[in-house]
């Protein structure tokens, strides 16, 4: 542990160290978005099956957008503490480029708490569900999930470095 660094204090563990919700309803309604990303690593042969649409499922990328917009819809049922919020919009785009399917899931709401694990969540779900559609052809399918962005609340806007990877911040 750095003593430069000031502590974080965790906001969903009481004074006990007892998990619980965080109490929102002080803070005041705003706009909030995030975008969070999946990339799906897949062989060759499965990202040529799924650019042509042979595929033996059906439609693999519009399952996955819908089961991504369907998640982002239930993450407060799904992460235990992750308050309801009441979602505007929630938006997934997939792009295949160079063997990968690139999964942009944003979501958006006027409320007192952030959309990022919303965002996450259906990022994490699309890809999931290319994974079930396109198992029976590759089984060595394998992703990672991270924010991009986030804008409002207190905390305003932070967007992930371009050249920064995935989990490459500094950890404590």
């Amino acid at each position: 542990m750095d003593p430069n660094k000031p502590q974080v204090s965790l906001s969903h563990l009481t004074r006990d160290g007892h998990a619980h919700m965080v109490d929102v309803g002080a803070k005041d309604v705003t706009s909030r978005r995030a975008v969070a990303r999946a990339r799906v690593r897949m062989s060759h042969e499965t990202f040529m099956r799924l650019v042509t649409g042979d595929t033996p499922k059906g439609d693999v990328l519009a399952a996955a957008r819908i089961a991504g917009i369907q998640a982002a819809k239930r993450t407060s049922e799904l992460i235990p503490l992750c308050h309801m919020v009441m979602l505007t919009r929630v938006e997934v785009n997939i792009t295949l480029d160079g063997g990968v399917a690139i999964i942009d899931a944003s979501a958006e709401a006027r409320d007192r708490t952030g959309v990022e694990m919303e965002a996450m969540v259906a990022a994490s779900t699309a890809a999931l569900t290319l994974y079930d559609m396109l198992k029976a052809v590759d089984r060595g399918m394998s992703f990672d999930v991270c924010l991009v962005q986030k804008m409002g609340g207190k905390s305003g806007t932070w967007e992930r470095d371009e050249d920064e990877p995935a989990g490459a911040e500094e950890r404590p």
